[in-house]
């Protein structure tokens, strides 16, 4: 791969002032020479905890409970959960700062300080919704069966479940999800070891390409990108649209893997493409965030903007990582999607047909391991 950056790091990833070089190729038209956002961070300038993550006080855990007291007496469907029927009379102010902050600010935010060991299941997954409803309120179908609620947890009864990401206790690359403005999950418990949650901005990203390598800018901008899931589609792994840098990409889904094995009838991503991937992965991983979760946590990421990877992880005797996970778009704050992506938004925001919400983890019937490309 040729070189994407020179000189120390720390010159790399800070606020490029400069233009372009005259001598490298022009960005893609429309795309800025830099992004000045609180969306262009990296993990060394977030050194502070206080900066993404909310702590619960014991008040509004309280708040929380009286809230999970006031819906079951409703007698609604826990899928209806929102503020209107969720009240949080206090606590809602921080949590519209999390809405700002994810949707208009760093892009990302933990909700911390609430134990699942003082609740049943039916009342943590009612307070997930509850306190997402703030969020983001609306609720995306995950799959072709209408699941809501996604589980990762480790699984190798199979091959095939063993390299799928969601059961797979291997280490992954950074992605983005196929659809959702936010992807937002639930901690309910921890592995024995690793598992963190790894992040980075596609803004840094983004302004270093752009300084450096307006050529790899223009490779992602291009709508040549041959996608094999969920379905065939050539289209860009990156835009720049309404003012706002929008990333959505998977090697699985461009490369394919042991749990997608890619078919031979569709295109290979070409050399130049796999430079574009090897970029973004390697700057990412220069830029990144750790977040070491804690049960209890939530958390909430821009997925337009700030792309995820997970480490790898070991479960224990008693220690099994397990995490509930929904995509959520916002009528509000929500960007506009490109075109490209406006299918997968209508499948999962828009699309009619039932919807399922398991509380625990279920069979393959139900959350399908997709093997091939449909």
């Amino acid at each position: 791969m040729s070189a994407i950056i020179s000189g120390p790091l720390v010159a790399a990833t800070a606020p490029i002032t400069g233009t372009v070089a005259p001598s490298l190729p022009a960005l893609p038209s429309g795309f800025p020479s830099h992004l000045a956002s609180k969306l262009a961070w990296t993990g060394a300038s977030l050194a502070s905890s206080s900066d993404y993550i909310l702590h619960l006080t014991e008040d509004e855990v309280a708040e929380i409970n009286a809230a999970v007291v006031h819906f079951k007496t409703l007698d609604l469907d826990g899928n209806q959960v929102g503020p209107a029927n969720f009240p949080l009379p206090n606590l809602a102010v921080k949590l519209g700062q999390v809405c700002r902050d994810v949707h208009h600010g760093k892009g990302f935010s933990v909700i911390r300080g609430l134990n699942p060991a003082s609740y049943s299941v039916e009342d943590h997954s009612l307070i997930y919704l509850g306190l997402t409803s703030y969020i983001a309120e609306q609720r995306g179908r995950q799959d072709k069966r209408g699941n809501m609620l996604v589980h990762i947890v480790a699984d190798n009864s199979t091959k095939l479940a063993a390299e799928h990401h969601r059961h797979s206790t291997k280490s992954i690359t950074f992605h983005n999800e196929e659809a959702g403005d936010i992807v937002s999950w639930q901690t309910r418990s921890t592995a024995a070891s690793g598992g963190k949650c790894i992040i980075a901005s596609a803004h840094t990203i983004y302004n270093v390409l752009a300084a450096t390598r307006p050529d790899v800018v223009r490779t992602l901008a291009r709508s040549d990108w041959p996608f094999a899931l969920p379905r065939f589609q050539c289209r860009p792994v990156l835009f720049f649209q309404d003012n706002n840098l929008i990333i959505n990409f998977g090697r699985a889904a461009l490369i394919g893997n042991e749990a997608h094995p890619r078919s031979k009838n569709l295109p290979s991503v070409t050399s130049r493409q796999m430079e574009a991937l090897d970029a973004i992965e390697s700057m990412a991983r220069a830029t990144e965030m750790h977040i070491q979760t804690q049960a209890g946590d939530i958390h909430f990421i821009n997925n337009l903007a700030v792309l995820h990877r997970r480490e790898g992880f070991v479960d224990g005797p008693t220690e099994r990582r397990h995490l509930v996970r929904m995509r959520l778009r916002s009528a509000q704050h929500g960007w506009t999607i490109p075109a490209a992506l406006e299918n997968e938004w209508e499948r999962a925001f828009k699309q009619q047909g039932t919807k399922h919400w398991h509380l625990e983890p279920m069979p393959d019937f139900f959350f399908p391991l997709r093997s091939q490309p449909n």
